[in-house]
């Protein structure tokens, strides 16, 4: 584990953190100081979805770290609660929040079927929703809480192909965007957490977007994320943010940034903000 522990005594809930980016979350939460409840719907480990909620957290815990996993299907209120209940009972607060379980459909409008486009908004954005809802109280009552949701800034691009999807992110994003002006009086930030590139994940993986060659590791956004959380709520919230500007802000040098590369900065990165033409 790290010696700066600069998270020690925080509680952190990350939704879908058993793979991918939700693990690179919970993992350098955990090398923070973190407590972290670590949730999802996979109990057992597959070749199709490698990893579990229960390996991410023996991870964080053979590191040193503290952690709990908890069965969470983000669909289900009643399981939300659940959860967060069971996060009070162990550690008595809630004070961050990452909203990273996601549902993706990547078609066109006339290849989404609607049972598709509801999944999205129910695990997207009614998720992200009752998930603040129910951490709310224990921020507001303790005066410090950060809430993430892992959407981009709001924008009038055309996503041809992702319709449905990036409608459901950018309300994701509005739910941030509400919940800061809501609580600024309260100790509670809210904002938005986006890549510029793309991320080595599952998604990318199993949806053959780009390659390795064209990836950059989760660990920006997981770096990105704790830049967030170690500020006082109050001087950052209601940000639309981005991986690489709020690190570049931040004073990251290009060295850093390039070394999250998964092989080495390519001759021409694709950018999935518009500037290199890639879908988002």
């Amino acid at each position: 584990m790290s010696q700066e522990q600069s998270l020690r005594g925080r509680v952190a809930i990350v939704t879908g953190s058993s793979r991918g980016i939700g693990r690179a979350f919970a993992l350098r939460l955990a090398e923070e100081g973190a407590a972290v409840v670590v949730t999802g719907k996979s109990e057992t480990s597959t070749k199709r979805l490698p990893g579990s909620i229960h390996t991410v957290a023996a991870e964080i815990e053979a590191a040193g770290g503290t952690a709990m996993a908890m069965r969470l299907d983000v669909r289900h209120e009643e399981e939300i609660a659940a959860m967060v209940d069971a996060t009070l009972e162990r550690f008595g607060h809630v004070d961050i929040l990452v909203n990273n379980a996601g549902a993706l459909w990547w078609q066109p409008v006339l290849q989404t079927p609607a049972k598709r486009y509801d999944l999205m908004w129910e695990v997207n954005v009614r998720a992200a929703f009752l998930c603040a809802a129910h951490v709310l109280p224990s921020m507001i009552e303790h005066r410090w809480g950060h809430i993430i949701n892992c959407s981009p800034p709001i924008g009038t691009d055309a996503n041809p192909g992702y319709v449905a999807y990036m409608t459901t992110k950018m309300g994701m994003t509005r739910v941030a965007i509400g919940i800061a002006a809501e609580h600024a009086e309260d100790g509670v930030a809210a904002n938005s957490l986006w890549p510029v590139t793309l991320i080595e994940s599952l998604a990318t993986i199993n949806y053959n977007v780009g390659d390795r060659s064209m990836w950059r590791s989760p660990r920006i956004l997981a770096d990105s994320l704790i830049e967030i959380v170690r500020t006082e709520p109050p001087s950052l919230t209601g940000q639309q943010l981005l991986d690489e500007p709020l690190l570049r802000s931040l004073g990251y040098s290009d060295s850093q940034i390039d070394s999250y590369w998964v092989e080495g900065k390519p001759e021409n990165p694709v950018f999935i903000d518009g500037r290199s033409g890639a879908a988002m």
